[in-house]
Formats: structure tokens, sequence, C-alpha cells
């Protein structure tokens, strides 16, 4: 079992940045693949950003590729989501997930069902 618990969400203007950080307990952190996704109220929840358990790859979703960056730490067990010039429809719950897949497609990690483990999600408002 992994557990998982997002922080760092909140409300904020548009354009500014923000960090979402995901602690990860329970079993080798190192050795899952792990991803962000987002979902509003009656939508499906949708892939934003993935990286492999080495932190050699990382993937996005085209709304948030050169915005977006994802990024692990595996001495510490996190992973982040540095969101930069936040846009008024990046507003979401955001949640992080770990996969003990291998790759399948690309990009890679961009499916729900390739992850074993979900956080509970953090909130993320932007206004203009």
């Amino acid at each position: 079992q992994v557990q998982l618990v997002e922080s760092g969400g909140g409300l904020v203007q548009a354009g500014v940045s923000l960090t979402l950080s995901c602690a990860a307990s329970g079993r080798t952190f190192s050795s899952y693949a792990m991803g962000w996704f987002r979902q509003a109220p009656g939508k499906e929840r949708a892939f934003v950003a993935a990286i492999n358990w080495r932190a050699g790859s990382t993937y996005y979703a085209d709304s948030v590729k050169g915005r977006f960056t994802i990024s692990r730490d595996n001495a510490k067990d996190t992973v982040n989501l540095q969101m930069n010039s936040l846009k008024p429809e990046d507003t979401d719950v955001y949640y992080c997930a770990a996969s003990s897949r291998y790759c399948v497609g690309y990009p890679c990690y961009a499916r729900r069902d390739e992850y074993d483990y979900w956080g509970q999600g953090t909130q993320v408002t932007v206004f203009s």
C-alpha cells in the first residue's frame, strides 16, 4: 500500500505561481512512477503531468506544457508540481497518483487506469 497526501492548493490570482506537493508513505516510493491529474465538478479526471521512477522522463498534457513542471525527490518521498502563469481554467481539484506499471503508451502514464494509488486531492482556484 502507498498513501499519498497532497498539499499546497489554494486561492490565487491569475498569472501567479503555485507549487503542489505530494507526500508518499508505505511501500518504496522510488519504484513508482508518479502523476498529477485534475478534475472539475461533473467532469472526468484529466491527466496533467507524470514522471517516471528515476525522474529521467517527464510527460505533460498539452494544456500545461511550458507552464507546469513535475519533479520528484526520492530521498524525501515527495513529488511536486510547479505551476506557473496560472489561468482561471486551471481551477480544479488536483490529485497525486502512483503507478507500479511500465509505460504502455505515449505520453506515458496519461491514463487513470495506469495508476494504483490516489491521494484525496487539493483544491486550486484561480481567479482573474
